[in-house]
């Protein structure tokens, strides 16, 4: 008798396949109902859920309004991806991958929608003139880390998040798989980060912004408790670095918008002006 897995001649979805996702999962894409989106009055409308890809925008656009740029003002309204909610019409209309986050820019003659995580953070650099630098090859070097961002990335959430934290069952192949390349990741990041105060050189950019919800919150033990396994401790110039951008005020800011979980004073449903940050922080112990 064995375990192994025979694949069928013709893959078919599996309605019982389980895990933390399976109320959703399907091979098809599209929208799955109609509902329209809700519209603010800031420029900026962002639908989205905080997640790691849902932190780096709010994060930038909270960065933004550090700056002083008002322009980056922004509603956010909350995309309940487990309730299948980024499969509304409104949303696919935004984004037909059905991923968060997803924006829509109204401050220009004709509306732009902007999704991928990445993408976003590069639209608004580019729009508002920060946190990318000018000269070309020290933007070349932060561009390669956004682009080594969203390559990465999947392997750890998809990959390792997946099978050591949200599938049904635990099997030591894919965990021992993931890890393995969760760790090599976590190796490339200390060794670049030995020789630079940030990812992308001397300077803070976008390539900050995209890797730290990741591989930040990893090492400071907020992603799927899997710090003493993947033995984060060994990593001491990513360790640096992640405490370092998680003491930014606009970090602190950013991370806690379109969140539904953990304590009080990190939850932010919504978020249509600063006060309502302001509110919520006042809330930490």
């Amino acid at each position: 008798m064995t375990n192994e897995y025979t694949p069928a001649k013709v893959w078919t979805m599996d309605t019982e396949n389980g895990g933390q996702w399976a109320n959703i999962n399907r091979p098809d894409s599209g929208a799955r109902h109609e509902q329209a989106l809700p519209v603010g009055k800031q420029p900026i409308q962002l639908h989205s859920l905080a997640t790691p890809n849902g932190q780096k925008v709010t994060i930038m656009l909270e960065e933004l309004l550090a700056k002083g740029v008002s322009e980056a003002e922004y509603d956010a309204y909350l995309i309940n991806i487990s309730e299948g909610e980024q499969f509304s019409s409104g949303f696919v209309d935004i984004n037909p991958n059905s991923k968060i986050p997803a924006l829509i820019d109204n401050s220009t003659p004709e509306s732009i929608r902007v999704f991928e995580s990445g993408n976003i953070l590069l639209y608004l650099a580019e729009k508002f003139g920060y946190f990318l630098p000018k000269d070309i090859a020290e933007r070349t070097e932060v561009m390669n880390w956004l682009f080594w961002l969203q390559g990465s990335a999947p392997y750890l959430g998809g990959g390792f998040g997946h099978f050591y934290a949200y599938a049904p069952e635990k099997f030591e192949y894919p965990i021992n798989r993931f890890a393995m390349e969760s760790k090599r990741q976590l190796d490339v990041l200390d060794k670049q980060l030995a020789n630079n105060e940030f990812i992308g050189g001397d300077t803070y950019s976008i390539a900050d912004m995209a890797i730290w919800p990741w591989y930040g919150n990893l090492v400071l033990g907020k992603a799927y408790d899997a710090a003493e396994f993947l033995d984060v401790a060994s990593y001491p110039h990513l360790q640096r670095w992640a405490k370092q951008i998680d003491e930014r005020s606009a970090v602190q800011r950013g991370k806690i918008v379109n969140r539904t979980w953990g304590e009080e004073w990190e939850q932010l449903p919504e978020r249509h002006s600063a006060s309502d940050i302001d509110a919520v922080l006042k809330k930490q112990p």
